[in-house]
């Protein structure tokens, strides 16, 4: 029987998915995904899915991931197949890939914090927000409190910056809905940053986490440098305008 999307469910020990599966798996991200275009993937070497004893394709969660990744490179960064598959192989040996010279900050630089631990009136108090416009960055999710087991909620290191900009952000006028496009356009960053690092993510060992936390500090710096220039350059032409 030929192989297709119609083809039923065959699980392992380690729960693989056939094809079928796969394709309806990824059609809400990937709508053009057929099984014609997974199996040219597969014959490019860029996924290499396991066979039943009958012939099947059986695709792991690794193998799920890997193909999400080859497709949103392709769809959000134009990137030929020769491009992506070489990452892939880079990765797969424990290869660094290529790190340019003005690369950004060391991870622990980046993501290491002073050790804050601060209650909501310690937050007002330290950022100028009052406990009404807290409640509401919180609702609009830009303020992320850590849940204790007693209820308390707890701010760290980041929602300090966080509601220090947001307040001289309330200063100039804004609401909480207009914070909460830039907190959107954040999330659409992380996301688009995360794909970068996915393969490394598969494989849980320290060398590729310290990898990935390397590739997305500097893609992070990165981006905000270019976020920042660009907002820059447009609102000097606004006000030559």
């Amino acid at each position: 029987m030929p192989e297709d999307a119609r083809t039923p469910t065959r699980l392992t020990e380690k729960q693989t998915r056939s094809i079928g599966e796969v394709i309806n798996a990824l059609k809400p991200e990937f709508p053009d995904l057929t099984v014609s275009k997974v199996r040219f993937l597969e014959a490019q070497g860029l996924i290499n899915p396991t066979r039943s004893p009958s012939g099947y394709r059986m695709f792991s969660e690794d193998d799920l991931n890997r193909l999400r990744y080859v497709l949103s490179e392709q769809r959000d960064h134009f990137l030929p197949l020769k491009v992506i598959k070489s990452k892939l192989t880079s990765w797969d040996r424990g290869e660094d890939p290529a790190v340019p010279r003005d690369s950004g900050p060391a991870p622990e630089a980046y993501f290491g914090g002073a050790g804050v631990s601060m209650a909501a009136d310690e937050l007002s108090r330290a950022s100028g927000l009052s406990r009404d416009q807290i409640d509401e960055l919180i609702a609009q999710g830009v303020l992320s409190p850590m849940e204790l087991p007693d209820g308390r909620q707890i701010f760290r290191d980041e929602d300090l910056s966080i509601s220090r900009a947001a307040h001289r952000l309330y200063a100039r006028g804004f609401e909480g809905r207009h914070i909460r496009s830039l907190r959107l356009a954040a999330d659409r960053e992380v996301d688009l940053l995360s794909q970068l690092v996915t393969p490394l993510l598969h494989h849980r060992n320290p060398k590729n986490r310290r990898r990935a936390a390397e590739v997305l500090a500097d893609g992070a710096s990165a981006g905000a440098q270019l976020q920042e220039n660009l907002v820059r350059a447009r609102l000097r032409r606004l006000l030559e305008g």
